[in-house]
């Protein structure tokens, strides 16, 4: 599901990589689909990369991003903007056992807005059909 999607620090939003170049990659964002360059030098992260600190280890945002759109039915989660406590609420409710001590505010807002832009674009469907056909190899 979150293959081939990027967050790139200092820009807004998440990126869908398109090729590769000379000097980094090619990058369509996913809020207003314009393409330009990621230089090697940006800090790019892959969202299949990152996990959730959890008390029981580290769990993938994949599966974060599943809980949510389970409570969610599909939908749209908290607004990323929501105050600090809401948001910690609402981090309680999907992912009772996240670490508090290290999974800060700033980190929530990301995933709740990088989950709410993949809802727009209809990227979460991917989840389920990813996980089933693992399922029936």
């Amino acid at each position: 599901m979150l293959k081939g999607i990027l967050a790139i620090s200092g820009q807004p939003g998440l990126f869908k990589l398109v090729s590769n170049s000379k000097s980094g990659f090619i990058v369509e964002s996913l809020i207003d689909k314009k393409r330009m360059p990621a230089h090697a030098t940006s800090k790019i992260s892959a969202l299949e990369d990152i996990a959730i600190f959890t008390e029981e280890g580290d769990l993938q945002l994949q599966e974060v991003f599943k809980s949510i759109k389970e409570k969610e039915e599909g939908g749209q989660a908290i607004n990323h903007k929501s105050s600090g406590n809401e948001l910690k609420a609402y981090m309680r409710e999907v992912l009772p056992n996240y670490d508090e001590d290290r999974v800060y505010v700033s980190d929530m807002k990301k995933i709740f807005q990088w989950y709410n832009i993949l809802q727009e674009n209809d990227m979460l469907i991917e989840v389920e059909t990813e996980e089933e056909t693992k399922e029936e190899e």
